[in-house]
């Protein structure tokens, strides 16, 4: 057997990628930030890891004490050997009651919506931060959009 040299480089995969929704970010001022897991099948979890997920479009509604997550778009696994699953169906998410609980009254009192932030791993595990937001209105994302020119003029 011949043996590894110094030079030679190790091999290192790559960081499971990081989803982020920036349109959420334009669209909602973020009044409080959530981590949640989500329930998943093991090829939902491979196709997320090979890039097969949008979170443009998700939102997240309080049904019967659980959280669902709706148009959360997962591409189908390739190599995947069993029935193939939806890629919008509903997931459920995975919080604690008390969290549930202080969502499902800020939504109910204040109008405000639940939107995901960013997706990510955490070790293995597939980790979502969801956003309590409120809608912007037009002039104010005008607002932020001139603030960010002025800002980038200063420096």
């Amino acid at each position: 057997m011949a043996k590894k040299g110094k030079d030679e480089k190790k091999r290192t995969k790559s960081p499971p990628p990081t989803y982020v929704n920036r349109k959420a970010l334009r669209n909602y001022h973020v009044i409080e930030r959530f981590e949640a897991g989500i329930a998943l099948s093991g090829q939902e979890v491979k196709s997320i890891r090979a890039g097969g997920a949008n979170l443009r479009n998700a939102y997240g509604q309080i049904r019967n004490g659980e959280v669902l997550l709706f148009d959360l778009h997962i591409a189908q696994y390739k190599y995947a050997t069993v029935d193939p699953l939806p890629p919008k169906r509903a997931r459920r998410l995975l919080l604690n009651k008390r969290e549930i609980r202080k969502i499902k009254g800020k939504i109910e009192e204040k109008g405000m919506t639940l939107v995901p932030l960013k997706m990510y791993f955490v070790r293995h595990l597939v980790k979502l931060e969801l956003g309590l937001c409120k809608g912007k209105r037009f002039y104010e994302k005008r607002e932020a959009i001139a603030k960010k020119d002025a800002d980038r003029d200063s420096e």
